[in-house]
């Protein structure tokens, strides 16, 4: 036990060191107002290129990854299936569906999915 904490911690130190040294040796950028303005072609833009972002698509990519964890936390249920019975397998995967299923209703039902306001 102890072995595995110190390999841990050298592990660790090492890998601070080497992300010290990374910030220490890396280029240093300067941004200025030339290097964040939009560039057309070396002519004044004809629009704004900093178009505001819809908070629609913000909202369907966090749901998104909300149900993706969700969907990735069902490979170990597969895994379960060797070390116990059909029964308690179908239990826990029914269970975990019908938590998914909720969230999908509550989402729905809040207007999260509506595209139309």
């Amino acid at each position: 036990m102890m072995m595995i904490f110190n390999f841990s911690c050298i592990i660790f130190i090492i890998s601070l060191i080497m992300m010290i040294l990374a910030s220490l040796i890396s280029k240093k950028t300067f941004m200025d107002r030339e290097k964040t303005s939009p560039f057309e072609c070396g002519f004044d833009p004809k629009s704004s290129a900093r178009l505001p972002f819809s908070i629609q698509f913000f909202l369907i990519a966090v749901i998104f990854l909300i149900f993706d964890v969700e969907i990735t936390l069902l490979i170990p249920l597969i895994m379960t299936l060797k070390i116990s019975n059909m029964t308690m397998y179908m239990l826990i995967s029914m269970f975990f569906f019908i938590i998914l299923l909720l969230g999908l209703y509550h989402e729905w039902n809040q207007g999260a999915l509506n595209w139309v306001n």
